[in-house]
């Protein structure tokens, strides 16, 4: 590898960090009346969620999702499931946890959560976002926009980003999903899926890098 070449991956590195510590929204929690652990390719939600309810801040969870093109092999009976069966097998107990198997995307999960929610007896006006680490932002927007009455809090596995990365063992999707999860927060608030968050100017700039270095898999067209 040239010397300009580990340059670039070592720019790449902190353009990506930069955007990774944005996506957090580093919220102080506290007890909640539900909690939502938002289906992915990531178990390690599912886990991060059957800690926090044992540490006594929440007393009922949804898993929710459906599988995606990248989940259904690791998830076969859909991510919701497969979440509330580790989240079992780590002292959750059954009972506390309800399943909501048909949302397709974030929007979907909120709503449908809701829905689960209700049907339960349950309507919460703080509700805690349990997901990926860089998925806490836009999981944030997306819920302020389509529940705008509760108040809501993220939450996510307490990872560097480096051992992120080698926990999922390979850095280009990981890269590319942040580049993704960035773009969503731009451009949902324009479609009306989203609130609107300030952006700062060196964070597009990093992500505008990395959308030339070619992290793009796995964005929308707005």
């Amino acid at each position: 590898m040239s010397d300009n070449q580990q340059t670039n991956t070592e720019d790449q590195w902190r353009q990506a960090k930069l955007i990774w510590d944005h996506h957090q929204m580093q919220h102080e929690l506290r007890p909640v009346d539900a909690a939502i652990g938002l289906g992915s390719h990531d178990l390690g939600v599912a886990a991060h969620a059957a800690e926090l309810y044992r540490s006594g801040l929440l007393t009922t969870l949804v898993f929710t999702g459906r599988n995606s093109p990248t989940t259904a092999k690791a998830f076969p009976r859909g991510e919701a499931v497969h979440f509330r069966e580790h989240a079992v097998d780590l002292g959750v107990p059954a009972e506390a946890i309800l399943l909501e198997p048909n949302a397709a995307n974030t929007g979907q999960n909120i709503t449908l959560s809701r829905e689960v929610l209700a049907a339960a007896g349950v309507h919460p006006t703080t509700v805690l976002l349990v997901s990926k680490p860089y998925m806490e932002r836009r999981s944030f927007a997306t819920a302020r926009k389509l529940w705008p009455d509760a108040e809501i809090l993220c939450a996510s596995a307490p990872l560097e980003f480096d051992d992120y990365l080698k926990s999922i063992g390979d850095e280009k999707p990981v890269l590319d999903m942040l580049v993704d999860d960035l773009q969503r927060v731009i451009e949902y608030p324009k479609l009306g899926l989203a609130i609107e968050q300030k952006v700062p100017q060196d964070l597009h700039a990093a992500y505008e890098s990395l959308i030339r270095d070619g992290f793009t898999s796995r964005l929308i067209t707005p």
